[in-house]
């Protein structure tokens, strides 16, 4: 998701700390480019929803989404498209689900351009959005040098993958995301931390593990107390990304309040 500083102030989430950016903060600051995750080879997958998922695209059409102005996605042959153009790349674009969600099972199959332009976050550049805030990192990161915490698969700008689980350009990917929301005492500060656990291709990449705040680009990331309940979100990043078989379980937690 690095592109310049300047193009971080258009960012569409409100919520993004910018006070940093005014201090003299940059970028940089919170890229870890040490070290790199190992390359693990994953394997074939190809994952049909279970009877009790909410499918939140079939290769049909779009409509469990809100998709705002100056973003298009294209439905063609059971897979949506990301168009892209200049102008996006500036100012990403988050699409959210019409339904909110909390604990959740997420499967994502996402495809990167096989036409490689660009390198690091410019080469096939989206992410997927948790509760409007905390981003699991959508990249093409084959034989593709980025800084560590924003490769994909990513808790972007937070932690790095366990492995560098990704396919080739062109070649489907899938994401499989279990996410414990977080919870919040009345006067907003945090009872318990995000955790999310993801998946990447058959290979365990993020464990248990637990999210700092909503997504800065710059500056650190920090909570602000929302409903237990938040839509999910695909990012147009200005990159032509592709996504099939977008599915969602709601899940009922040991121990923890506000069950589904």
């Amino acid at each position: 998701m690095h592109h310049p500083v300047k193009a971080a102030l258009f960012l569409s989430f409100a919520f993004l700390p910018f006070a940093a950016a005014a201090q003299g903060a940059k970028p940089e600051d919170t890229e870890v480019w040490e070290p790199v995750p190992k390359v693990v080879t994953p394997g074939a997958t190809n994952q049909a929803p279970p009877a009790d998922a909410v499918v939140l695209f079939d290769g049909k059409d779009m409509s469990r989404f809100d998709i705002p102005a100056g973003t298009v996605w294209n439905v063609k042959d059971g897979v949506v498209t990301i168009q892209p153009s200049q102008k996006q790349q500036e100012k990403p674009i988050v699409i959210y689900t019409r339904q909110a969600f909390g604990d959740v099972q997420l499967h994502v199959e996402w495809r990167a351009p096989q036409e490689v332009r660009g390198e690091g976050q410019r080469r096939g550049n989206s992410g997927i959005f948790l509760q409007k805030r905390y981003e699991v990192q959508v990249l093409d990161s084959y034989n593709n040098r980025t800084y560590s915490n924003g490769q994909a698969a990513s808790v972007y700008k937070q932690h790095m993958p366990l492995a560098n689980a990704n396919r080739k350009p062109g070649e489907w990917q899938t994401y499989d995301i279990f996410f414990t929301a977080p919870r919040f005492n009345d006067d907003g500060s945090v009872k318990s931390p995000a955790y999310v656990t993801v998946v990447q291709n058959g290979v365990l990449v993020q464990y248990h593990t637990e999210i700092q705040g909503s997504i800065a680009f710059i500056g650190k990331p920090a909570y602000q107390k929302h409903n237990l309940k938040e839509p999910l979100g695909l990012q147009d990043h200005g990159d032509a990304v592709s996504y099939r078989n977008i599915w969602v379980r709601e899940l009922t937690l040991p121990g923890k309040e506000g069950a589904q």
